[in-house]
């Protein structure tokens, strides 16, 4: 491909430009060869001459295709070189805001001056475990890159970071090491992650500074070596520093700060431990106040010295260390405020001895006071013969103590450094390490001194290193690919550092310089004049003799000799130091003994596979000969740390300053390119784009450019065939590119020739489609017009129509309009006509009828005056014949009594009728005497009862007589005062008549006011109905338009109380989770311990300790949690210290855990024995009654029970004599009628026995009546004699009671036994059985009797307790009334009313709680009778069944008899030592397969099986073992199948089921209201288990969050590829040019290993393992509910942080993704789960990859369509939003911009990423089972065999 074609009309090019270095144009002529000029067309329309061939200038560089600007890689660029490279890194940074880019091998990381979100957690987890192609460029991607490496290669790893002051190289090395340390925990307890990060705050406050270029800028290099072991965990770590900036201890530049720590020390002055300091605010010090403003904006000095002290103290560095610290600090700042006075015309200078600062100075540092005043003005010379005492000048003085200052803040440097590291340091042995170097860049200033010389003679070293480690990668490339080397010429710059360290060399130089006694800057620069004149790398200025200029590998710099010497020798006066050696303050000596020269401890020997030394060699002796200088030491350091560089895998990040302003994200191109130059990243582009930058799989160009290719020529079975095919067609020039195995490889440029070509044939396709469709839609328009225009005719004809049509009608209707008018008017004329005649006929009529109306009326009325005249004169006949004949009626009855009367006196003088009338009179006389005796009874108790009222009343009369005598005795001269209140008592009887009248009438005038006012209550009551019904009407109106508004407020009120609900349930959770994790470790830590104990002397732990019971820690019956914890304690100390001593802190952690949860369990215990002790008091006396009433009733009961069994034996035993003789009877004779006549003869019998039965019992009723009769007239006989012994009455008849009973059971089973002893009396024995049963009842009646004593005598004592209280009561009213009728008759009256309501209302509260005690006493007493009432039964049953199978046994008949089946009551019983037997079969050893085809969760019924049976046998020693044995199985199941889904889904469904069957047995009636009669019955009875839900609770919590992070660990590794990364539309995706870091999953085909397909199976996988293991519904839509969660939180993180999928296309597969997970769901009948809900941003983030993105309307559209997005994660996605292909727009920043404006009211948070591990709060709704606990089948398979049916 020539020039000719490259340069065409619309190429664009860069030209060069001195505001933007570079400028793009436009060419708008084809260029030809020859040509002296370019046409070119400036971004800003106008036209330019670009000149050719003069002045040097050739043709422009080409810019690269828009499609590849913004490359994440800079090697993906098409064209490399200077202007591409920074545009693209432009617009990153200012459009994308991305601050970090590929350069090839390279991170080039642009400081923003801004904080990002970018940093967090779960940034950290998403880089980890990621290959460094695959997600955007960042420092974590780096940092992983070299972990993998050394955690898969074993090999050493180093990340160099270089960059000038203020680029951002603390931060970018911080990072690092925080991703370190959050990837690789520590093999141990010892925090060393914190102890890592810990050190920066500390080497930030001693070793950083603010500058002109930056706020915290280190003045220090640093190489932090982070060791890890073999299993890639953080051990230890060491540090190492380069060239501290001394000089900034005493002078600072303006605007810039000393170092960081002696403002945060001044701005904590005011603490009461540094009052001692004698410090104030930094502007009052010297050395604090030289640059001006001693502040930072942003920065809080007194907050970071907090920090610091944290860090200090995290590492270990004591509390009397710290202020020996701080001590020095602040000794340095009194140091610099000496006060120096000039004598002797300024040859020597003094210091006051009561200078403050100078005692200050003397007292932190512990030296004398008079010495250090004499030094700090004198010097010592010594000669070969004397030695003299010199005074110095006061800049002597100076300078000496600015020497003294820095050399004592080197050494303190130094040693904290030195803690730091001892504090790092682990005795674990190093396997492996990473090193972080953060070293300074390349700096050129005005004014160039020692320091920048050292600074870039190290940046010499590093880029000779990089040069040779990308030459290398290079090699390494082409001989793995097969092809020919690639021969790349670079820059080498060895001439350059043999010019700075080769014999004769700068630095030799300058150390000889140093030796020579009276050496200066001048000499030395003469003499490198002299040397080096010749060298190329060697310039000496036109215009001055004391400077120097060597040209570097990044630009030339000049330096100023002045100096040199002295900071290459670092001298400091021999007298001062051996001041400080001899202080008082032993830290301080140490800090300045020979020992402790400045250099930090070398690394122990064999750490690591390189042999690294110290970074400053060890010195020898303080001889001044020997000590080396600080170049030298400089040299020697710098040649250590590159064999170490050499020695590992080096990673490299560029930090580049934008601006030098410090404004966030701004870019000033002249500083980006002056930086790119000096940090080797144009070197490395110039490197790439010599060799083949460009490289492409077979797999992505064929993809790619298979457009290009013809249909004949593609074949996708051998895509390398096709592409070698292609590219020979396309470019003709073989050296373009080579064929390796799995790459391509392309000469710069020719991508961007192929992308032409694509576009090209992309742009003809598009106008063929273009050419088609406006063909098509102009044909459409055609149609669609012609298609008009006929439907208008036929609209204008159908008008003209109906237009002629409304003629006619119009015609037609006036037509009938006027006849209808016509008509209308001779009909009215007519209607006149004949309402007149109507009206004329209608009077006439009416007045002949009313003329026949009163005619008939007159002849009505004369009728009815007959009718009443009439009627009278026959009523007066009747009452004169009715009076006639009552008087004849009386006569004649008046003869018929006398003669009655005659008749009865006669009758009574006969004698019957005198026998008959006595009868009568006898029964009425004895009905008289009784009533007379029950009076006199009556009168007797009245009159005893008035005796002793009387007989009281009398005493107190008697005492109240007393009283008064005394009183008037003692009164006497008192008369006229008693007269005068006698009068006064009626004066105020007469007022409260008076009071009384007026009362009577306020009453009346009240109950009138009354009246009325109810009245008006009334009335108001009426219009308040009518009010309250408009009010009805009005809000029936309101309430259909309330309705949503309610309804949405609601929703806003219980929304955030759910969500606070959810937080609440997660925060439990997560207690739980890490409780789980504690438990866990100290299980492990419980195992390892036991191991040591046991390793060195095979000891064994006792045998009757059980493992299971080591594991508990749960409530029990009879253990505890701290014997555990003891037996831990007693290991730890037999193994010794030094052995435990790793996990001692997890230890102390757990062990303190274990004592609160001890001590929360005893408080629940107290609590529980103290309600248990209050029930109990409460229920004693109600037992005491009870148990005398059942042991009553049980015995009688059982007493009638065994006469009946007795007869029912009896008839039994003759049955089967019978039955046994009527089959003899048919064996000998056959014959069926004499069977029949044995049958009858049996029911005859049978019958009879019947009859026999049923009247002894009714003999027994009647003897035991008798017995009654007689024990109560005994009883009224000794009721006297019982009530003189009532204290021994309870306990004397309780005993009684208990005997009897006893005894009557022993009478019945001594009468069951010797029945055939009474034979002598009858045959039957009849009599025997009846007397023994009288004799058993006499004495039940006695107990009976005895307990109705004991009864009364209670009632006795009740009742003389109310007597006594009726006597205070009474006591206390007379006292009232006494002092009542000393107050005034209104107080009387008021006082009586309160004491009536006080009296009332204590009756009122009094019966409250009578009422409210016998409620509970009744409720109490239901519940007990209950289960007395089954346990009666249910002894009763075992009783009765016992002596009927022993009989059974005994007897060996020959009778067929029928045994009936035993009910199985759904109890499982097992013996105690078959519990391990029963926990290893039913739990350790199960498989899931073993109980698929059983009844789901079979082993959770099992075991409420086994626990109902022990409670049944109400054994809690059993209850408590088998839960904790079977919790702690359950553990070590899963934790022995950690990774197991089926297993641990299979325990949880077990362990809800079992959760739920201790809920739906309990016996709450909360939980039973589902269950059936027949699942009552196999409730719990005596146990409340109540803990252990709790308990099972907790361990379902911890089971289903293995269950999640199982299935996520099996999900995650598929959801990037199969949701983002699959081509699930065949076609639509397509792969853009990628650089040197290709992703790993675009090599071939069959590398994407994962597709949505696969997914989905998954997903079906673990939804038909849980529905088969009968896991709950609701259970199943969490688990779904979180995966999808995870789904979408996993896929929209990686969406985040890749530019590569930030597409049309990819939004485009990623919804066809989501709804097929949808159409999921929905098939599964998991919508109502909360799934698809949780892939809502996942959905919304598709959209907006989908939707336009030009204009405000698009934009507002996002806004109200993207709301499950934050604003940050909207702009992000905007940001990386990259076109696939050329037709395809960027989202401009003018459109960013205007998004964020809209969305700036949102309260988002901060965080970009969501929360990958986030979890769920998870809840397990009660959900009983419909399985009766006796339908459960053991399977044979189980090995169950020793568990017994009850």
């Amino acid at each position: 491909m020539s020039t000719a074609e490259l340069y065409t009309k619309d190429t664009r090019v860069w030209i060069p430009d001195p505001d933007e270095v570079w400028r793009s144009a436009e060419i708008i002529k084809d260029y030809k060869e020859g040509d002296k000029s370019l046409h070119l067309k400036l971004e800003d329309e106008t036209l330019y001459e670009y000149p050719l061939g003069r002045q040097g200038n050739e043709l422009p560089f080409l810019r690269n295709p828009d499609i590849l600007v913004g490359e994440n890689d800079l090697t993906a660029l098409s064209y490399l070189h200077e202007p591409a490279v920074l545009h693209n890194l432009k617009v990153r940074f200012l459009e994308s805001n991305h601050i970090y880019t590929y350069c090839g091998i390279v991170l080039v990381s642009i400081n923003p001056y801004e904080q990002l979100p970018i940093y967090e957690q779960d940034v950290i987890y998403m880089y980890h475990g990621q290959n460094m192609g695959d997600m955007d460029p960042h420092i974590f991607a780096v940092a992983e890159e070299a972990y993998r490496q050394m955690s898969r290669e074993d090999k050493n790893q180093s990340i160099i970071v270089s960059g000038e002051s203020g680029a951002g190289k603390t931060v970018s090395a911080k990072y690092a090491m925080r991703f370190f340390a959050t990837v690789s925990s520590s093999a141990s307890d010892n925090n060393t992650e914190a102890k890592v990060l810990a050190s920066n705050p500390i080497m930030e406050a001693i070793g950083n500074a603010k500058t002109t270029r930056n706020d915290n800028s280190s003045r220090f290099g640093k190489y932090i070596q982070l060791g890890y072991d073999k299993r890639c965990h953080i051990i230890g770590a060491n540090m190492r520093t380069y060239l501290l900036e001394k000089s900034r201890v005493v002078f600072q530049a303006e605007n810039e700060r000393n170092y960081h720590i002696f403002y945060q020390l001044c701005a904590s002055a005011s603490l009461p431990e540094f009052k001692e300091l004698g410090l104030t605010c930094a502007e009052d010090f010297f050395y604090t106040s030289q640059g001006g403003d001693a502040l930072i904006n942003g920065m809080d000095d007194a907050g970071d010295f907090q920090k610091t002290r944290n860090a200090f103290n995290l590492l270990g560095v004591k509390d009397y260390h710290q202020m020996t610290i701080f001590r020095i600090i602040a000794a340095i700042l009194h140091l610099g405020n000496l006060e120096l006075k000039a004598e002797q015309g300024g040859d020597s200078c003094s210091i006051s001895s009561e200078d403050e600062h100078l005692n200050n100075f003397c007292n932190l540092l512990g030296v004398e006071h008079s010495q250090m005043q004499h030094w700090l003005c004198h010097q010592k010379l010594i000669t070969m013969t004397e030695t003299y005492v010199k005074s110095m000048s006061v800049q002597q003085v100076v300078n000496a103590r600015n020497a003294l200052a820095k050399h004592i803040y080197a050494r303190l440097f130094n040693w904290i450094v030195q803690h730091i590291n001892k504090s790092l340091h682990s005795t674990i042995k190093q396997h492996s390490f990473i090193g972080v170097l953060d070293i300074y860049g390349f700096e050129t200033f005005e004014v160039n001194s020692f320091e920048q010389f050292c600074i870039n003679y190290a940046n010499e070293k590093l880029q000779q290193q990089f040069n040779w480690h990308v030459f290398k990668l290079e090699q390494e490339e082409c001989i793995k690919e097969g092809i020919s080397c690639m021969l790349v010429e670079f820059y080498d710059n060895q001439p350059c550092i043999d010019l700075i360290e080769a014999k004769l060399g700068i630095l030799d130089l300058l150390d000889e310089e140093c030796k020579v006694p009276k050496g200066t800057d001048q000499n030395w620069v003469q003499k490198l004049y002299n040397c080096h004149a010749s060298s190329p790398q060697f310039q000496k200025p036109r215009m001055s003799n004391t400077s120097f200029i060597i040209l570097h590998f990044a630009d030339k710099v000049q330096y100023q000799s002045e100096g040199f010497l002295e900071k290459n020798r670092d001298t400091v006066y021999e007298e001062q130091i051996n001041i400080l050696k001899a202080s008082k303050y032993q830290d301080v000596a140490d800090l300045f003994q020979d020992k402790d020269a400045a250099f930090t401890p070398s690394m122990r020997k064999g750490t690591s596979k390189v042999s690294v030394r110290s970074a400053r060699p060890v010195i020898k002796g303080a001889n001044k000969e020997h000590k080396k200088t600080v170049g030298h030491q400089f040299r020697n350091s710098l040649h250590l740390l590159m064999e170490t560089l050499n020695a590992t895998t080096p990673h490299y990040v560029r930090c580049i300053k934008p601006n030098d302003k410090k404004l966030p994200f701004t870019f000033d191109s002249k500083r980006t390119v002056q930086q790119l130059r000096a940090c080797g990243v144009l070197e490395t582009i110039r490197i790439s784009a010599a060799g083949f930058p460009s490289r492409w799989s077979y797999h992505d160009f064929f993809n790619r450019y298979c457009v290009l290719m013809k249909k004949r020529d593609v074949s996708t079975k051998d895509k390398k065939q096709s592409c070698q095919s292609l590219l020979k067609n396309l470019i003709k020039d073989p050296d373009k590119f080579q064929f390796g195995h799995t790459k391509i490889f392309f000469r710069a440029g020719q991508v961007a020739y192929l992308e032409k070509l694509r576009a090209d044939k992309f742009r003809a396709a598009t106008i063929m489609i273009q050419k088609t469709v406006r063909g098509w839609l102009q044909r459409v328009k055609y149609k669609r017009l012609r298609q008009a225009a006929l439907v208008i005719q036929r609209y204008t004809r159908g008008h003209l129509a109906r237009r002629l049509a409304e003629h006619l009608r119009r015609t037609r209707a006036a037509i009938i309009l006027q006849k209808q008018y016509r008509m209308l008017r001779i009909f009215r004329a007519f209607q006149r006509v004949r309402n007149a005649t109507v009206t004329i006929q209608a009077f006439a009529r009416g007045m002949f009828v009313r003329r026949m109306y009163h005619k008939v009326l007159t002849e009505h009325k004369a009728t009815i005056l007959q009718k009443y005249v009439r009627g009278w004169l026959a009523r007066t006949r009747f009452r004169r014949i009715r009076g006639a004949t009552i008087v004849l009626q009386c006569h004649y009855r008046c003869m018929k009594a006398r003669q009655e009367l005659k008749a009865l006196k006669i009758e009574a003088r006969s004698v019957q009728h005198l026998k008959k009338f006595s009868i009568g009179m006898e029964n009425k006389v004895v009905q008289l005497q009784r009533k007379i005796d029950e009076q006199n009874k009556e009168y007797k108790l009245l009159t005893e009862q008035l005796s002793t009222l009387t007989s009281a009343h009398s005493s107190e009369v008697e005492k109240l007589r007393k009283e008064l005598v005394q009183y008037q005795q003692s009164h006497q001269g008192d008369g006229n005062q008693l007269v005068s209140i006698q009068e006064e008592m009626e004066h105020l009887r007469l007022e409260l008549e008076k009071a009384r009248g007026e009362r009577k009438v306020v009453e009346d005038s009240y109950i009138k006011e009354r009246d009325l006012l109810r009245k008006r209550v009334s009335d108001l009551e009426d219009e308040n109905a009518l009010l309250k019904q408009e009010k009805e009407e009005l809000n029936s109106r309101i309430l259909w338009q309330s309705e949503d508004e309610f309804a949405q407020s609601t929703l806003e009120y219980d929304t955030p109380v759910k969500k606070e609900l959810e937080e609440e349930r997660s925060r439990y959770q997560n207690l739980i989770k890490e409780y789980s994790m504690l438990e866990q470790r100290y299980d492990s830590l419980q195992d390892e311990m036991t191991i040591i104990k046991q390793t060195p002397g095979h000891k064994r732990s006792p045998s009757n300790q059980s493992s299971l019971e080591s594991d508990s820690n749960y409530p029990s019956i009879s253990t505890s949690d701290v014997g555990d914890t003891e037996d831990v304690i007693q290991q730890v100390e037999e193994v010794g210290m030094e052995k435990a001593a790793m996990d001692m802190t997890l230890f102390l952690k757990l062990q303190k855990r274990v004592r609160e949860l001890e001590q929360d369990r005893r408080k629940l215990q107290t609590q529980l024995e103290r309600k248990e002790q209050e029930s109990k008091k409460s229920q004693v006396t109600e037992r005491k009654t009870e148990v005398a009433s059942e042991h009553e009733d049980f015995a009688y009961n059982s007493l009638k029970r065994q006469e009946l069994e007795s007869e029912n034996k009896k008839l039994k035993n003759e049955l089967n004599e019978l039955r046994k003789a009527i089959a003899d009877q048919a064996a000998q004779n056959n014959s069926p009628d004499r069977i029949q006549d044995s049958y009858n003869l049996l029911l005859n019998q049978l019958k009879s026995a019947n009859e026999e039965l049923e009247v002894r019992k009714e003999e027994v009723l009647i003897l035991r009546a008798q017995i009654m009769k007689a024990a109560q007239q005994k009883e009224t006989g000794e009721n006297m004699e019982s009530s003189t012994t009532p204290a021994s009455g309870p306990k004397s008849g309780k005993h009684m009671d208990q005997e009897d009973v006893i005894e009557a059971y022993q009478g019945v089973c001594e009468t069951n036994r010797k029945t055939e002893d009474w034979g002598y009396l009858n045959e039957d024995g009849e009599l025997g059985l009846a007397y023994q049963g009288l004799k058993q009842v006499a004495r039940l009646l006695e107990g009976q009797l005895q307990d109705q004593r004991r009864e009364h005598e209670e009632e006795v004592e009740a009742l003389k307790k109310q007597v006594d209280a009726m006597r205070e009561e009474m006591d206390t009213q007379q006292q009232a009334f006494l002092q009542t009728l000393q107050l005034s008759p209104e107080v009387q009256v008021e006082f009586g009313l309160q004491q009536e309501i006080t009296r009332l209302t204590n009756e009122n509260l009094d019966l409250k709680e009578l009422l409210e005690m016998l409620e509970k006493h009744e409720k109490k007493l239901k519940q007990q009778l209950k289960i007395y009432v089954k346990k009666v039964q249910d002894y009763e049953a075992a009783q009765a069944m016992q002596p009927v199978e022993r009989r059974r046994q005994e007897r060996n008949m020959q009778v067929a008899v029928q045994r009936k089946e035993k009910v199985f009551q759904g109890m499982l019983e097992y013996y105690k030592e078959d519990e391990p037997l029963l926990i290893r079969n039913l739990i350790t050893d199960l498989k899931p397969q073993a109980v698929s085809a059983t009844v789901p969760c079979l082993p959770a019924y099992i075991l409420y099986m086994c626990i109902r049976h022990a409670d049944y046998v109400s054994d809690d020693q059993k209850v408590h073992s088998l839960l904790t044995s079977t919790i702690n199985g359950i553990k070590k199941v899963l934790r022995k199948h950690n990774e197991d889904f089926q297993m641990t889904s299979f325990w949880l469904a077990n362990t809800c089921r079992l959760l739920h069957c201790l809920k739906q047995y309990s016996g709450d009636v909360g939980f039973m209201t589902q269950n059936t009669p027949k699942q009552n019955e196999h409730c719990l009875k005596n146990f409340d288990l109540t803990e252990y839900r709790q308990v099972l609770s907790h361990l379902s919590i911890q089971i289903y969050q293995q269950l999640i992070k199982v299935a996520e660990g099996i999900l995650q590794p598929m959801i990037v590829s199969g949701v983002l990364e699959n081509e699930s539309i065949q076609g639509l995706s397509g792969v853009k040019p990628m650089g040197y870091r290709n992703r790993s999953l675009s090599l071939a085909d069959g590398e994407a290993s994962y597709s949505l397909g696969e997914i989905i199976r998954q997903l079906n996988t673990f939804h038909s393992i849980m529905c088969d293991q009968g896991l709950d519904p609701e259970i199943m839509q969490q688990v779904f509910k979180q995966l999808f969660y995870m789904i979408n939180a996993v896929a929209l993180n990686n969406l985040l942080l890749r530019k590569d999928v930030c597409s049309w296309s990819t939004g485009m597969q990623l919804r066809f993704n989501i709804n097929q997970l949808e159409e999921w769901l929905h098939g599964k009948n998991l919508q109502q789960s909360g799934a698809a809900q949780t892939l809502e941003p996942l959905i919304q983030a598709a959209q907006l990859l989908q939707l336009k993105k030009k204009t405000s309307e698009d934009a507002e559209a996002i806004c109200s369509l993207c709301t499950s997005l934050t604003t940050q994660q909207i702009v992000k996605i905007l940001n990386l939003y990259t076109p696939v292909n050329e037709f395809e727009e960027r989202v401009t920043v003018t459109f960013i911009r205007d998004i964020q404006a809209h969305l700036q009211d949102r309260n988002d948070p901060p965080q970009l990423l969501l929360d990958s591990k986030r979890m769920f709060p998870v809840s397990f709704p009660f959900n009983p089972s419909s399985i009766t606990m006796d339908s459960i089948h053991l399977p044979a398979s189980l090995n169950l065999e020793f568990l017994n049916k009850v």
